[in-house]
């Protein structure tokens, strides 16, 4: 099967935080360019089928994840760094400096729940992934 790769005039999709670009998307895995302005911070989220894994391309962050005993957890991680989040696990990205990350995943980009959003959106299924 083709990868579908969605051309080089894709442009982000701006985002309180900064902006995304998803610049693929299969039947098996989706990837995106996430990029997060100093300061800044994602929603508190999980999902219920998507798997990802994230690699920072620059800068700093934490990612605060949810370990298997349910205890949130932050991980410090800078460029270079890679981190697996499986499916039902929170987690939040927030940026120590403005970051580029790469986050590869399964394919269900719609899935995610946000217990706790600072940009005012509801809890509950979300359409826009970040």
């Amino acid at each position: 099967m083709r990868a579908d790769v969605l051309g080089e005039g894709r442009r982000g999709v701006p985002r309180p935080w900064g902006w995304e670009m998803l610049w693929t998307l299969t039947a098996r895995y989706a990837g995106k360019v996430l990029y997060i302005r100093r300061g800044h911070e994602l929603s508190l989220r999980y999902h219920v089928e998507r798997e990802e894994s994230f690699l920072v391309r620059s800068g700093r962050l934490i990612l605060v994840l949810e370990d298997t005993d349910g205890e949130l957890r932050e991980l410090w991680l800078a460029s270079g760094d890679a981190q697996h989040v499986p499916p039902r696990r929170l987690h939040r990205l927030i940026a120590l400096e403005d970051c580029e990350v790469v986050a590869v995943s399964t394919p269900e980009i719609d899935d995610v729940e946000r217990p706790d959003d600072d940009h005012d959106r509801p809890p509950g299924l979300h359409s826009s992934a970040y």
